[in-house]
């Protein structure tokens, strides 16, 4: 993927939360998403936490991406027997910041992160976005064994795509 897709992905995403706000009503956004505990908000709130975390986990790649193989196997190990714990503060973090970032705030923080990301994606070099570190994959579907600083700009908009399917209730985007 080049970063002008990567960009298109964040663009659209943004277009694509807007839609799908003005299209839920308070009954839809309280009601439960289907495959996951969270109600829609929740869900929606999470969607655009996947584009907070990538701008997070971008300084730790960029790090670990100098250190030896070794140290980068280790720290996701570590960080997958952290498993259980990550999963109850991805729940309940979603659920708690879902309040403060809600269907009135959660539109312009996306806006504000994509067009962070998408700032920094065009700033970075050849030789950073190569730079690569392990992962825990137990953390999330979209992490592999290894990620480039290329791969972590890229994956929000995967998280936010495959969330995007778990909403229960009907919307119309062009995505």
């Amino acid at each position: 993927m080049d970063r002008s897709e990567i960009i298109d992905g964040y663009r659209g995403a943004c277009v694509e939360l807007e839609d799908l706000l003005a299209q839920a009503g308070d009954l839809e956004l309280r009601s439960r998403s289907a495959g996951t505990r969270w109600t829609n908000e929740d869900l929606l709130f999470h969607m655009v936490f996947g584009y907070m975390v990538a701008r997070s986990l971008l300084p730790l790649v960029k790090l670990f991406g100098h250190l030896p193989d070794p140290l980068n196997i280790a720290f996701a190990r570590l960080l997958t027997a952290g498993t259980r714990p990550f999963d109850w503060v991805n729940y309940w973090g979603s659920r708690a910041a879902a309040r403060v970032y809600n269907r009135h705030r959660m539109a312009r923080k996306l806006r504000r992160i994509t067009t962070t990301l998408a700032v920094s994606l065009e700033k970075e070099s050849e030789d950073s976005l190569a730079l690569r570190m392990a992962f825990p994959t137990r953390w999330d579907p979209f992490f592999t064994p290894v990620m480039t600083v290329a791969d972590v700009y890229a994956y929000p908009t995967l998280h936010f795509d495959f969330h995007a399917r778990q909403l229960s209730f009907p919307f119309d985007t062009d995505r």
